[in-house]
């Protein structure tokens, strides 16, 4: 029986593997929660979100940016979307959709990391 989502994994190569870290920690702000070798050569970082994980790991055949970002997204939900999103947008993070609203859900902003990889932040059933 599936009990919940532990965890989402996003690879990146071994070079951006740093500026990802960093992007997620200090730009987007996410809580550092573990850090490790994996092998010779390949690194991963942990960050704690409510009850489950964002893991960030270098991977040999990983490089270059997402091909495909739109195909898997990260929503991080916030309490103030457009307070984060205005954070975000002043960080010089690139956005690819302005705060839209879903009926029943909320409200959401697209944007991208360092790797192009797309993640939305959520502000769910706000103002529905």
């Amino acid at each position: 029986m599936i009990r919940s989502l532990e965890a989402v994994t996003l690879s990146t190569s071994r070079d951006s593997f740093k500026k990802i870290v960093e992007f997620y920690r200090d730009t987007l702000g996410l809580k550092l929660d573990s850090e490790a070798e994996m092998g010779e050569e390949d690194q991963f970082a942990g960050f704690k979100i409510g009850e489950a994980n964002l893991y960030v790991m270098s991977h040999a055949e990983t490089h270059g940016e997402s091909h495909e970002p739109q195909r898997f997204m990260v929503n991080i939900e916030v309490d103030d979307i457009e307070k984060e999103e205005k954070r975000l947008k002043d960080s010089s993070v690139k956005q690819i959709e302005p705060v839209y609203h879903i009926e029943g859900y909320g409200h959401l902003s697209t944007f991208a990391d360092p790797d192009g990889n797309y993640f939305q932040i959520v502000q769910v059933r706000a103002n529905d």
